[in-house]
């Protein structure tokens, strides 16, 4: 991933709801995808640890029904939102790998 790649600007996101990138970096593509919450945002790849697949059930929506949680598709497995350590499911321990970013002039940027 490129340090200081632009993903999203802050005014385009919403109180617990999810947004997806595509970032590239000229040889490898990642989907990326971001909740607000609280104020603060946390930022994913879209990769769940057990199975290396998607984790939305359709575009976009990652959240469980209570929107308390990150959900994956297959084997609804749950993750905490504000450091996706897995709580339940087959890869229970096991954790979504998190991108660092940082806000310039309220764009939020990959900051690795």
């Amino acid at each position: 991933m490129c340090k200081n790649q632009f993903l999203f600007n802050r005014k385009d996101l919403i109180e617990s709801e999810c947004k997806t990138v595509r970032i590239s970096d000229g040889v490898f593509e990642k989907e990326l995808f971001i909740i607000m919450l609280n104020d603060s945002y946390f930022v994913y790849e879209n990769s769940c640890p057990h199975t290396g697949g998607p984790l939305d059930w359709v575009p976009g929506q990652f959240l469980n029904l209570e929107k308390d949680h990150i959900q994956c598709s297959t084997h609804y497995a749950l993750f905490r939102i504000n450091d996706g350590y897995c709580v339940s499911g087959a890869c229970a321990g096991q954790a979504l790998k998190r991108v660092n970013v940082k806000e310039v002039d309220g764009a939020i940027m990959i900051d690795d």
